[in-house]
């Protein structure tokens, strides 16, 4: 049985997040996304320290998807190096473990 994740996914703002979200969900990508507006972020880049609010994103899927879902988030991800991190789920109920194969590809 193919096991569940979760992917953690920053924009730079809401609706960036929510265009992204919605088009996973729409390609069966992922059963499930929310948008979590409002998050500080603290980070170097380019050498630089940086703080910047962000909105997050938790996207639900399966861990055979996680490859062609991150190569359809960065084809719609304006950063250069989307941060995009998958956690294995180490439980999940049965039903919404279920729920969320039956919603995706």
């Amino acid at each position: 049985m193919d096991n569940i994740c979760v992917l953690y996914v920053t924009a730079p703002g809401k609706e960036a997040a929510m265009e992204i979200a919605k088009s996973m969900v729409s390609l069966r990508l992922a059963a499930c996304a929310n948008v979590i507006d409002g998050v500080t972020s603290f980070y170097r880049w380019e050498g630089k320290e940086t703080e910047d609010k962000e909105t997050v994103m938790l996207l639900k899927t399966t861990e055979k998807l996680v490859p062609e879902l991150e190569k359809a988030i960065k084809k719609m991800h304006s950063y250069s190096c989307p941060c995009i991190i998958a956690f294995p789920v180490i439980h999940a109920s049965k039903e919404y473990a279920d729920w969320i194969r039956s919603q995706t590809r």
